[in-house]
């Protein structure tokens, strides 16, 4: 928001220097003693104008007219860059522009009349989600959060897989503990079955609703334990989300894709176009004509079975038929080899790929006082989602699992995670929006004339300065957020926020002060509240009055 008071004096000194249609970059400095804002365009203009750096700089600075009111100063520093300093005015002139802005403080129309599709989560429904699948819905979630207040429509979508050899051993594995439920303990367990508890407790259900009419195995009564695992895993799955405050507007079903002939005409176009081959007694994708760093690949088995390529692609293509302008899948790191292949194949069929972002998140490890847990406590397999969201609570989960890139192997600290103090990220955030509650409350009980019509110019302490500074890059912070699909980004920025506001509370007293005084610095503690709720509602964390 600061560049605002400084970059048509920058793009007026370009056309002067008969620059036209020149991008201007502005940056916070890394050193406060830079100043409160940098540019590099001089270095930018460098080879254009063949010419050093600093002398382009000088020349900007000798064209540049600005408002000495907002402007206290400019300097060349280092290899060019042209440090930036404001008057008090300045930040009290962008204040006033947030404090108007209200609840819709950090929205933006960047993304305006567009759509946009988020998949995430699309977990198999064979069992609890796990803390894979915990990270991919925080962020999944908090991307399409982003997307929406940087005013995209989006469509939140769930890709239901529930068809394939995994759905096959669900089934089996629940019609074996079913089995040995009526009392046929020689009946084999799949080799590679499902062995959680849920298994049983399916079998059960099984067993309460058809008692022993399904003791004779054949195919109608192996569906009826896959549709019955499908539904309770399901179920289970969609309750865990809601704890997380998560949830998805289209759950696509892969089911279709076979029903409905999608696949079918699929297949039959990469015959017609060339894409697509037999060899033993299996169908291969050309993937190597398409893109010769890639390898062909089997799309269907000899035993007439697809492999997972090939829906995935028919998938995607109902994405962009749907006419969405950006599609966005977050996948966990064992899909990478599959994603080239996925969108060699769209681009094949005539698609814009560019369309198409892919996140892919690196898995998580739990810790517990300096030792990595590998062990449920209550089941004795993996740790589950729910069990860690039961344990340290959905915001901690949440925050946790989106406060590092996506692209970043995440440790998950449960002792961390317990506190209930500053070392805790989350209680870090949220005690800055409950103490602001509480003080809000208490001016409200003294003197109600406080919250009205606050003369900012009595905020010139460099707390206080630097606070406003922070609070005025929330919108810009939102949209970068956005535009990488990169929600750590937020998270690093509002613990900026709260870091600031501890020193502005620490260093100017409020409660008690002259009236003016008191006036403006509540005014900055309730936009420091603003920051604080619209921040984590975006991350999906709840923003408590108390604590």
């Amino acid at each position: 928001m600061m560049h605002t008071f400084i970059e048509s004096s920058f793009q007026q000194a370009l056309d002067a220097m008969g620059i036209e249609h020149q991008t201007i970059a502005f940056e916070r400095p890394k050193v406060a003693e830079h100043g409160h804002m940098s540019t590099n365009i001089a270095m930018v203009l460098a080879k254009q104008l063949k010419k050093k750096p600093q002398d382009i700089a000088q020349e900007i600075l000798s064209q540049l007219q600005y408002d000495t009111s907002f402007v206290q100063s400019l300097e060349i520093a280092g290899a060019g860059f042209i440090n930036i300093k404001f008057q008090p005015n300045a930040f009290h002139q962008a204040m006033q522009i947030m404090m108007g802005k209200k609840r819709d403080l950090g929205k933006t129309t960047v993304g305006s009349g567009k759509t946009a599709n988020i998949e995430y989560v699309s977990a198999n429904p064979t069992g609890k989600l796990h803390l894979g699948h915990g990270r991919n819905a925080a962020i999944g979630d908090t991307v399409a959060n982003l997307l929406e207040w940087s005013g995209y429509k989006v469509t939140r979508e769930y890709y239901f897989n529930n068809a394939g050899n995994q759905m096959n051993l669900l089934a089996a594995s629940i019609y074996a503990r079913y089995r040995h439920l009526i009392g046929d303990n020689e009946y084999q367990f799949p080799e590679d079955g499902y062995h959680g508890e849920y298994i049983a407790d399916i079998a059960q259900q099984a067993l309460d609703l058809h008692g022993k009419q399904l003791a004779v195995e054949n195919q109608d009564h192996i569906e009826i334990c896959k549709k019955l695992g499908e539904e309770w895993c399901f179920s289970s799955i969609l309750e865990t989300l809601k704890k997380m405050n998560i949830h998805q507007d289209t759950y696509f079903n892969e089911d279709s894709l076979f029903t409905d002939g999608t696949i079918a005409s699929l297949l039959s176009e990469l015959k017609e176009k060339g894409l697509s081959y037999e060899k033993d007694g299996a169908t291969w994708m050309k993937f190597s004509s398409i893109d010769e760093s890639l390898t062909d690949r089997v799309i269907v088995k000899s035993s007439g079975e697809p492999t997972y390529r090939l829906p995935d692609i028919a998938y995607h293509r109902t994405k962009f038929e749907r006419g969405y302008d950006l599609i966005v899948d977050i996948f966990g790191a064992d899909h990478i080899a599959t994603i080239p292949d996925v969108k060699a194949g769209i681009q094949a069929l005539g698609y814009d790929v560019s369309k198409l972002k892919v996140l892919i998140y690196q898995f998580v490890t739990l810790w517990d006082n300096g030792e990595q847990v590998k062990m449920s406590k209550r089941s004795g397999k993996s740790y589950t989602l729910d069990e860690l969201i039961d344990e340290v609570g959905a915001d901690v989960v949440r925050f946790f699992f989106i406060m590092r890139g996506a692209q970043t192997q995440l440790e998950f600290d449960l002792q961390i995670a317990r506190e209930q103090n500053d070392k805790n990220p989350v209680y870090y955030l949220q005690y800055v929006h409950a103490r602001i509650c509480s003080l809000i409350q208490q001016v409200h009980d003294h003197d109600k004339q406080v919250l009205e019509h606050p003369d900012l110019s009595t905020l010139t302490h460099p707390s206080e300065i630097t606070l406003i500074g922070t609070l005025t890059r929330f919108e810009e912070v939102a949209i970068r957020a956005a535009h990488h699909l990169e929600p750590q980004m937020l998270a690093e920025y509002l613990r900026e926020v709260a870091s600031a506001f501890h020193s502005f509370y620490h260093d100017c007293r409020i409660l008690g002060s002259e009236h003016a005084v008191l006036s403006a610095r509540v005014h900055l503690a309730l936009l420091t509240k603003t920051v604080m709720n619209n921040g984590l509602t975006i991350l999906g964390i709840s923003s408590p009055e108390s604590m």
